[in-house]
């Protein structure tokens, strides 16, 4: 780390579970994030802001006027652009020091596998059931750590998967069944800070994971009801008839 860096991540650094050791780590690591818009948004800014030192920006999507009520890393001038090449500005402009890889496409199988693979950690910050289950799946059969948070109306939820516990879930433990699911949040409406809490606690628990320090979320499911701001805790136990982690176990 050069004088620059130093400062910089000072205020992480003085942290006795950080240090000047857990930040290297931050610098040398390599986040996916899939989906630049309300969830990855906070995220990603976070994420840079703090020194994580590769993020692999993953979106096919384009900003529209309707996503900026909540989706931060974009701005009034950004529509009509590309999501990732939006937020690839506001992030280098936020921290220069950190390097961005950007994928404008809806990656296929074998690309998401690849994708998935070369990073540490996966932050699944999509809005839809499919893409969540293909991120799933492919977090399973490389064995990479998953960072899995959703949002919609006045309700969210954070978890974390991690494919190298035996007794971890995974998102198909969560959701048994992808014919049964089909709401998001262009259809229900979503309440805009809402994201931006969900997004951070995906950073921080990213973080974590990276650092290896404190307590994750692996095996709990931590629900936030927004409109009368209560959080629960709950217990989420590997299925072991899941037909997507229990044939890798």
């Amino acid at each position: 780390m050069n004088d620059d860096q130093l400062l910089r991540y000072s205020r992480q650094i003085m942290l006795p579970e950080i240090d000047v050791e857990g930040q290297q780590k931050l610098l040398e690591s390599r986040c996916l994030i899939i989906g630049m818009g309300g969830l990855g948004s906070p995220a990603a800014m976070y994420l840079a802001a703090a020194g994580a030192g590769t993020l692999i920006l993953n979106d096919f999507d384009r900003v529209d006027l309707s996503n900026l009520q909540r989706q931060v890393i974009h701005g009034t001038d950004d529509i009509g652009k590309e999501k990732v090449i939006s937020a690839d500005q506001t992030l280098r402009a936020l921290n220069p020091d950190i390097r961005i890889e950007i994928r404008h496409k809806r990656l296929t199988d074998n690309e998401l596998n690849l994708e998935v693979e070369a990073a540490d950690v996966v932050l699944d910050c999509s809005d839809n059931f499919s893409t969540r289950f293909a991120v799933n799946r492919a977090c399973v059969e490389t064995k990479t750590p998953l960072v899995s948070g959703a949002a919609i109306r006045f309700e969210g939820q954070i978890t974390v998967f991690d494919p190298l516990t035996p007794s971890s879930p995974c998102y198909n433990c969560l959701y048994p069944n992808i014919d049964e699911l089909s709401e998001t949040c262009a259809q229900s409406g979503v309440i805009a800070p809402l994201t931006g809490t969900i997004g951070c606690i995906q950073a921080l628990e990213t973080m974590k994971f990276i650092c290896s320090i404190g307590e994750s979320l692996v095996g709990r499911l931590l629900l936030l009801d927004g409109l009368t701001m209560e959080w629960h805790s709950m217990q989420l136990p590997k299925d072991p008839a899941c037909p997507t982690c229990s044939l890798s176990a």
